[in-house]
């Protein structure tokens, strides 16, 4: 089952953000992750308390651990922490159970 890494902050040191940003893919990529959306999210309802939001998507939620306990990662992570706050969220994806468009509920 696919799994989502869902980042949500405010970056306040640009320059190290971007060295983070240019760095991450290839350390996602290695176990099978990829970078779905990376912007300001449009807030219809609530008060997030961070707008920049990122979505990733790998494999399965042991894909998505291993990556974020890589060496790799690890070796870039401290950029992301010294120039954002925010959260950092992993939810495993699901499936929809097929709707059996003969029967009447």
């Amino acid at each position: 089952m696919a799994a989502y890494v869902i980042a949500q902050m405010e970056v306040h040191d640009a320059v190290k953000y971007r060295e983070y940003a240019s760095r991450v893919g290839p350390t996602a990529a290695a176990f099978g992750g990829k970078m779905l959306a990376a912007t300001d999210a449009d807030v219809k309802e609530g008060e997030p308390a961070f707008r920049r939001t990122i979505v990733g998507e790998f494999p399965s939620m042991e894909d998505a651990n291993a990556w974020y306990d890589s060496e790799a990662y690890r070796e870039i992570l401290p950029l992301r922490l010294e120039a954002t706050t925010g959260t950092l969220l992993f939810v495993e994806g699901f499936s929809l159970p097929a709707v059996d468009e003969g029967s009447q509920g």
